[in-house]
């Protein structure tokens, strides 16, 4: 009986997600009447047909964007702030719906879904508070025969272009601080969880959001979609979140026009353990910074460098605790870790694996595929890793943990530098010094301090080298989508 009735719940949900596309304010079938699928990673099933976009359809959408900007950028920041307050509270109502939605399409475990709700409609709150705080000033000059007037105004028109792991923190991380500064938005979700981008963006139509001010387009034509609005005069801003890969595709493609760009790439996050450290304080982070989103998550601790006095208490207790979380579909109360989003990568996560095992490294728990249906893959830890195994360069995106060990707090710098990403690195240590020190040493956007998760709607989120540029999130988050103009005024004490 329970099963049918959560059964009979998830195809109440799937029947209210919109499945067209948002144009203009209305919903509307891709202009080809193409269609694709929206597969659960857990079971191979498909959840729900949408519209496909293509070239016309974006264009559609550029022209929908470009016609509401004058009069969207002219709207009263307060009344920007309570559509986003408003839409925070709806968004909170949904926490279930939305937190069911996201398990069906991506496969995270519900209360996974419910924390990113959580952090999700936190950004609505957020730049809610910030769209009345775009301050600018005004000055005189330091002769004294002027005035000196700097303002903020919004970019304009932005492509947003969002991944598949977090559906719903991604949008409102991109969404919230545009609409706070007044920026209309062509919004392209991951085919891959598309659905939960479309009930937010009818949320957001109920919470009073105008026509065209965002405009949604999923499509299985990436490029040939979004390529055209790129090269499209009136676009002013791009923001992805994504692979390194593509970023630097969408980096060249946008240097045309000169495009404002937010770019928040891949990441290969160390994972710091001295032996001054809380070993079961560090195992329970490290479990945190492994295991959320199952390890699919750029900011998911990728190697965990340990000092030799403790790598193996902490390599034991660590692999005990990934045992003992039960893999399984999301919706499954004892579930722990859900699947990973798609074959192709699951067969990744088992290739970097198998490279490392056949490296001379040891799978202490784990290191298979879980068999049945879905995509899930048993939570791994591996020792003896080798310096030239591809898992300590290669972004894993998956339950898996190799270990390396240091010795000297110098080695450890070097291990944790050794990378061309920069996003995100956790240190655990009883010394707070030696904390600072390697905040001030790391090549970082962001450190955790004794902290395994640290993602923050407060906080400015982004890396550096080849994790990206700008930032989303905290008070730098809303600059990304204004620009500074200075108005020189002549001396008004003149003759």
């Amino acid at each position: 009986m329970a099963t049918t009735i959560a059964a009979a719940a998830e195809q109440t949900l799937l029947a209210s997600v919109p499945t067209s596309l948002l144009i203009g304010g209305s919903w509307q079938a891709s202009k080809s009447g193409k269609t694709f699928a929206v597969e659960d990673p857990s079971t191979g099933k498909t959840l729900l047909e949408i519209a496909d976009a293509g070239s016309e359809d974006a264009a559609a959408a550029m022209d929908a964007a470009a016609a509401a900007q004058a009069g969207w950028a002219a709207t009263a920041p307060r009344e920007r702030g309570e559509i986003l307050r408003r839409a925070f509270e709806a968004v909170t109502a949904r926490a279930d719906d939305f937190a069911l939605l996201m398990t069906l399409e991506m496969g995270k475990p519900l209360a996974e879904a419910r924390g990113e709700v959580t952090y999700g409609a936190e950004f609505l709150r957020w730049f809610s508070e910030e769209a009345v705080r775009g301050f600018g000033r005004y000055s005189t000059s330091p002769d004294g025969k002027s005035r000196l007037l700097v303002t903020k105004k919004p970019v304009g028109p932005c492509l947003l272009i969002t991944p598949w792991n977090f559906p719903l923190a991604m949008a409102t991380r991109k969404i919230a601080p545009a609409v706070a500064a007044g920026c209309t938005m062509v919004l392209k979700p991951a085919a891959l969880t598309p659905l939960t981008s479309l009930l937010f963006a009818q949320v957001m139509q109920e919470a009073g959001l105008p026509d065209g001010v965002l405009n949604v387009i999923p499509t299985t034509s990436a490029g040939a979609t979004t390529g055209p609005l790129i090269k499209d005069s009136r676009l002013r801003k791009l923001s992805f979140t994504g692979s390194t890969e593509v970023g630097r595709r969408l980096m060249a493609d946008a240097s045309t026009n000169v495009l404002r760009t937010s770019m928040e790439l891949g990441g290969n996050a160390p994972f710091v353990v001295f032996a001054d450290a809380d070993i079961d304080a560090a195992v329970a982070g490290a479990v945190a910074a492994k295991l959320r989103n199952m390890g699919e998550a750029c900011t998911a601790a990728n190697r965990f460098i340990v000092h030799e006095d403790v790598a193996d208490e902490f390599a034991n207790k660590f692999a005990e605790a990934m045992k003992a979380m039960p893999t399984g579909r999301g919706t499954l109360p004892e579930t722990k870790v859900g699947p990973l989003i798609d074959e192709k990568s699951r067969a990744k996560v088992h290739s970097l694996v198998k490279d490392a095992v056949d490296g001379g490294a040891t799978a202490i728990t784990g290191g298979a595929a879980v068999e049945g249906h879905g995509y899930f893959y048993q939570p791994t830890v591996l020792t003896g890793v080798s310096a030239s195994a591809r898992i300590l360069s290669e972004e894993i995106f998956g339950p898996v943990a190799p270990i390396v060990t240091f010795g000297t707090e110098a080695e450890a710098v070097r291990l944790a530098n050794n990378t061309e990403y920069g996003l995100v690195a956790y240190v655990f240590t009883r010394d707070l010094n030696r904390g600072l020190r390697m905040g001030e040493q790391l090549d970082t956007g962001m450190m955790g301090l004794n902290a395994g998760v640290i993602s923050n709607a407060a906080a400015p989120f982004g890396g550096v080298k080849q994790s990206g540029l700008g930032r989303e999130g905290g008070l730098e988050g809303i600059e990304e989508y204004l620009y500074t103009q200075y108005i020189g005024i002549a001396d008004p004490y003149a003759n």
